[in-house]
């Protein structure tokens, strides 16, 4: 099989001359878009699906309830805190139910067990004993972020963004803890858009810039406090210097995807490559009533639900991923990354899903095995008097794969110039399975020493494994050369590359 994908590829039409050059210097490389991609011969990208954990958090004290949302997580040194709106947000007797909104707080020393701090910041039901961390404008959709921005004062190390389109819109602030928040300015510094999710803002490194991410409608139009929505719900961008001056709004746009009503877009620079942005938005979607929604779970929950509002019934949201280099064109994926899975109590709901914004690096429940990443969704929302998050794991880096079968298959990279000594893979095979990699020029001829024969079959399951040739690892003599790399899996899928220096 191997033979016949290599004549397959010798008479596929040679890459066309003078074809962009992909600077990746030391830059880790996923396969989460198509960005390094000339060619796949026998192999495909697959998604990967996070698995469901343990419950990180019920939110049942007096001030949260069934309506709590809008979660954020940050990992700030040896400590991980989430932020989440507290809501009674529901419906009774036939109504939607609404009552009080704050803002809370917990925290964690490893990303899995939580806490509720009692912080005596704000009063609920004549007591300062809680986790309440904000209470004014705003305080709605309440978004933190740890700023990254080199020289940002300590006094503003967080920061965020919020408001709604009655409030005026969204509104800048900063904190020098996470914990003790104030208003950057009095006016709010976004006026245009619906602003009714969870509105989002951050440093982006590699552009040298602020970049927000907020609801908007198409087609729809704002002035002032006046929303008038039309279409679907969207994801709308700006950029800014400065925190406060906001500009280059633009609607995202999409590589090969439908018009979806998109709620929250949970989008921020990856934590191991932060040159690619990824989003975790939700998708929502109205089904009505069939008996496939009867036979959901909980059906005269649903019926109650449904006697506020159709959509409050029969509704359903699960969360999506997407990827992109500029900010503002997304690769997204079609199919459900976080789908509403086995049918259970408190699930497959309006409100289901919602993925938190940031995903972390937490360690692994398996002794021994390397660190992984952790995502956290709701699950419960709108259903009794509380609600919860429970944590989600995915191996680092392991969004999506290039993946090839028992039969085999082949990748071979778009021209790219590299800096570094050594080639380092994430990686995972079957027993039986392996891959090999051979460098190229950029005309696609294999460069001695570093052709396939000379690979040694690299088998296993890591994340990061350096690959070794014939003659050993180094590939300093190729640094800065203008090269292809063409990958040979069988039952294998590979997750990420990057050069790195000599230890």
């Amino acid at each position: 099989m191997r033979t016949a994908l290599l004549i397959a590829l010798l008479i596929a039409p040679a890459a066309v001359r003078g074809q962009g050059i992909i600077e990746i210097g030391a830059r880790r490389e996923l396969f989460v878009d198509g960005q390094l991609i000339d060619r796949l011969v026998g192999a495909q990208r697959r998604m990967h699906h996070p698995v469901a954990r343990e419950i990180s958090i019920v939110h049942d004290a007096p001030w949260e309830g069934a309506g709590s949302g809008y979660h954020s997580v940050i990992h700030d040194g040896d400590v991980y805190r989430m932020y989440h709106r507290g809501s009674k947000l529901g419906v009774e007797n036939g109504r939607l139910k609404t009552g009080t909104q704050v803002y809370c707080y917990a925290e964690s020393k490893d990303g899995i067990h939580w806490k509720k701090p009692n912080l005596e910041l704000f009063e609920h039901g004549g007591s300062k004993e809680n986790n309440i961390i904000w209470t004014g404008v705003g305080v709605h959709n309440f978004a933190p972020f740890l700023d990254t921005r080199p020289g940002c004062p300590l006094e503003s190390r967080f920061k965020a963004l919020a408001g709604t389109a009655t409030e005026g819109g969204l509104f800048a602030f900063h904190s020098p803890d996470g914990i003790h928040w104030s208003l950057m300015r009095k006016e709010p510094v976004v006026t245009e858009g619906a602003f009714d999710s969870q509105n989002l803002a951050f440093w982006d490194q590699s552009a040298g810039k602020y970049r927000a991410y907020f609801r908007t409608f198409t087609g729809g139009i704002t002035t002032g406090k006046v929303w008038k929505p039309a279409g679907y719900r969207a994801i709308r961008t700006a950029s800014s210097a400065d925190f406060l001056a906001w500009s280059d709004e633009a609607d995202l746009t999409y590589e090969d995807s439908p018009v979806e009503h998109l709620y929250t877009n949970q989008i921020g620079p990856y934590f191991r490559a932060p040159h690619i942005l990824i989003g975790f938005p939700t998708r929502y979607i109205e089904r009505g009533w069939s008996p496939s929604m009867r036979a959901l779970p909980q059906p005269e929950h649903r019926e109650k639900r449904a006697a506020a509002h159709l959509r409050y019934g029969t509704s359903l949201t699960e969360g999506l991923l997407m990827a992109s280099r500029n900010g503002v064109h997304f690769e997204r994926w079609n199919e459900g990354f976080l789908k509403p899975g086995p049918q259970r109590p408190e699930t497959w709901l309006y409100g289901h899903n919602y993925i938190a914004w940031h995903a972390v690096e937490t360690k692994s429940a398996l002794p021994g095995a390397p660190n992984e990443i952790s995502l956290y969704a709701s699950e419960g929302s709108w259903t009794g008097d509380s609600n919860a998050i429970r944590r989600y794991s995915l191996r680092l880096d392991g969004f999506v794969s290039i993946n090839a079968g028992w039969k085999g298959g082949e990748l071979i990279t778009k021209p790219i110039k590299f800096t570094g000594d050594r080639l380092e893979i994430n990686f995972a095979t079957s027993a039986a399975g392996d891959i090999r990699v051979e460098i190229q020029n950029a005309d696609g001829k294999p460069l001695p020493g570093f052709t396939l024969v000379d690979c040694a079959e690299v088998f296993g399951d890591e994340i990061d494994r350096i690959v070794e040739w014939k003659n050993g690892s180094d590939v300093s003599t190729l640094s800065g050369k203008t090269v292809r790399l063409r990958f040979v899996l069988k039952d294998a899928d590979l997750y990420a590359l990057k050069f790195v220096p000599k230890m």
